[in-house]
């Protein structure tokens, strides 16, 4: 057993950060962020998901920052070293304060003007989406990447509880997103759990050991109160005001937020790069195929935020592609192609 929050050694053990930093959102609360790669490198920043922490991007930070890309991490209120609410508990949570700490990180990272390739996976896309149309994300933003998330209809899409009839398929799932059960330490059969709800079938045995160790330490009040925002989502309205070049990438075996949720994103959003489809991988993607999404958000830092390329406008003809080898283990590089060639 294990009641370590991340793992500590390997690919998947969060790397030192060359600055630690405190950001203060709009109410107040101190959240904790960190800042890795060479301080002129251009700059991805990065929001996690639910239940996750800065943790979680270990591995594509360290892909990164290999060469010379600076990344911004921070820890969502209630999740790794960020405090639950003012008073203590997650009280006052909803998508405006997952835009409003967002956007505070945005502000206080970033010089006047600055731009970065920002990206969010699960509740992180989420974010970016609460966050469209603000003056920080406009100012900020040169691309985005929304990654294994969805904008509406969480509970009645998912498919990790087994229910015989369909119309039992969403309060099963509203259980699920807003129990306050503990998950005590890392077991055996906790990583089966989190490996069957959150991966894929070949995910590699250290991804599931770190997404474990990552999940089994979020509080479990902070877990329900965010897990209920979850429940009642609908950001549709908002995916629309995402007017910068954006990338959607998504698993086809996710059970969390199925891949079906990709394909309404790409077709809502008003200047999409690709639509990256990643075979046999589930939710959890930068920990089951780190390499990939590393290459999409440098994919999009080379096109969007590079001095050379400012002044380029999104392609016309952004199309789904398919990474053949996403769902195999290894740290080979993996190539994508267009779905059907």
């Amino acid at each position: 057993m294990s009641r370590e929050r991340h793992a500590t050694t390997g690919v998947f053990a969060p790397p030192r950060p060359d600055r630690e930093l405190t950001v203060t959102a709009p109410d107040g609360l101190l959240l904790h962020a960190e800042s890795h790669g060479p301080a002129d490198g251009p700059p991805v920043v990065l929001a996690h998901g639910w239940t996750c922490s800065t943790a979680f991007w270990a591995p594509v930070i360290r892909d990164l920052t290999a060469d010379g890309h600076r990344v911004v991490v921070y820890d969502q209120r209630g999740h790794g070293r960020s405090p639950a609410g003012l008073g203590g508990g997650p009280t006052g949570y909803s998508t405006a304060t997952l835009a409003d700490d967002l956007c505070a990180v945005l502000d206080a990272v970033l010089a006047p003007g600055e731009k970065a390739v920002v990206g969010g996976h699960s509740m992180g896309g989420m974010t970016l989406m609460a966050a469209a149309g603000s003056p920080e994300l406009r100012e900020h933003a040169a691309a985005l990447m929304l990654c294994s998330t969805g904008a509406q209809r969480l509970p009645g899409d998912s498919r990790v509880v087994p229910v015989p009839f369909a119309r039992l398929r969403g309060p099963a799932h509203r259980l699920l997103l807003t129990a306050t059960l503990p998950l005590g330490p890392v077991t055996p059969l906790g990583r089966k759990m989190i490996k069957y709800a959150t991966m894929g079938p070949d995910a590699a045995p250290e991804a599931v050991d770190a997404a474990a160790r990552i999940v089994h330490g979020c509080p479990r009040r902070v877990r329900a109160a965010w897990g209920g925002v979850l429940a009642g989502l609908d950001l549709t309205a908002r995916v629309a005001a995402l007017d910068v070049p954006t990338a959607v990438v998504a698993g086809t075996r996710d059970r969390l937020t199925p891949y079906p949720h990709a394909r309404r994103l790409a077709a809502a959003l008003p200047h999409l790069t690709e639509l990256h489809r990643l075979p046999g991988l589930g939710h959890m993607t930068p920990l089951e195929a780190p390499d990939a999404v590393a290459g999409v958000l440098r994919g999009l830092a080379t096109d969007h935020l590079r001095p050379s390329e400012a002044d380029r406008t999104p392609r016309p003809d952004a199309h789904e592609q398919t990474d053949r080898g996403a769902g195999k283990r290894g740290t080979a590089k993996r190539r994508a192609v267009k779905e059907g060639s």
